[in-house]
């Protein structure tokens, strides 16, 4: 027995397979880094100086649509370095964007 095929049935399928994975990929924003407009510069911590801590911190920061800091949250590091990182990330000015944004930053910390 054959079953009959109507336009709108294939009308549908076309829309489901063809147009809505179109539709969304065109949605989905492209992240790229955002520029650091002013950059407060990070303190060294006397105490990690003083005993020879050095390192790397991550720390993600999650910024608004205006290019100021909403919130920072450490991703990795020495704790006695990571405090230092986070207060100077938090005053950094981003430019501004459409969209809120995260940005993940890497502050290194050596004897210079």
């Amino acid at each position: 027995m054959k079953i009959p095929i109507r336009p709108a049935a294939i009308g549908v399928l076309l829309l489901v397979f063809f147009l809505i994975p179109v539709c969304s990929q065109a949605q989905e924003p492209i992240d790229t880094p955002r520029k650091v407009l002013i950059k407060t510069p990070v303190i060294y911590p006397a105490l990690a100086r003083s005993i020879n801590i050095h390192g790397v911190v991550k720390v993600e920061a999650v910024i608004s649509p205006n290019g100021t800091v909403k919130s920072v949250t450490v991703k990795g590091g020495h704790p006695i370095l990571t405090q230092s990182a986070v207060t100077a990330v938090g005053h950094w000015k981003f430019e501004p964007a459409t969209h809120e944004t995260r940005e993940v930053i890497e502050i290194k910390f050596d004897e210079q």
